[in-house]
């Protein structure tokens, strides 16, 4: 697969460390990926769009881009150990909500403890990698994001196939125009970034 075609996944980096954050962020952008990073599993639930209940200390920075809402996130990478909530804790969120289930989530940790290991593994997470991370463990990423990527792809393209099954001929003209005319949108901001 070439680089174009990979540089569209976007990973999001949880870790409190900013040396392992930092690690991270060149090993994901070595491997032609976009990368956001955050601090803690609270920031990364805030990226996702799931606000938790907790305060959030404004001073704490962050970073790469605060807005959400503009990308979409192939795949969470995430420290299990980190204050506040853990990286299991935060794979337990993610696998809850009805709008994250499907974003593949990878657990990172320097402890070897299987049963560890095997409670994130249980609770959905796609892998469970010891750091220090290193290149080749980020070859096992690559067919997770692919498959939720083929699985989203199929289920827009049923709910489109079940909306034009009860549209009428001159409806189902009026949602192509709409859907070629939001496409040449997506299109021109992407050009112009």
């Amino acid at each position: 697969m070439g680089m174009a075609a990979e540089s569209q996944f976007h990973v999001l980096a949880v870790d409190d460390s900013i040396i392992e954050r930092k690690l991270i962020e060149r090993l994901l952008k070595t491997s032609s990926y976009q990368v956001t990073t955050v601090d803690s599993g609270t920031k990364a639930l805030e990226f996702l769009g799931l606000h938790q209940d907790e305060t959030i200390n404004p001073n704490t920075p962050s970073v790469s881009p605060n807005n959400h809402q503009e990308v979409e996130v192939n795949l969470v990478i995430t420290d299990y150990c980190m204050p506040g909530m853990t990286g299991y804790d935060l794979l337990k969120k993610v696998k809850e909500s009805s709008s994250l289930r499907n974003i593949p989530v990878v657990i990172m940790s320097s402890e070897n403890v299987p049963s560890k290991i095997t409670r994130c593994l249980e609770e959905g997470a796609e892998e469970f990698l010891l750091k220090p991370v290193r290149l080749s463990d980020l070859n096992k990423l690559r067919p997770h994001m692919l498959r939720t990527k083929l699985r989203d792809h199929n289920q827009k393209q049923e709910k489109q196939e079940e909306k034009t099954a009860f549209q009428s001929p001159k409806q189902q003209k009026i949602e192509q125009n709409l859907q070629q005319q939001q496409q040449q949108c997506n299109t021109n901001k992407r050009g112009h970034r």
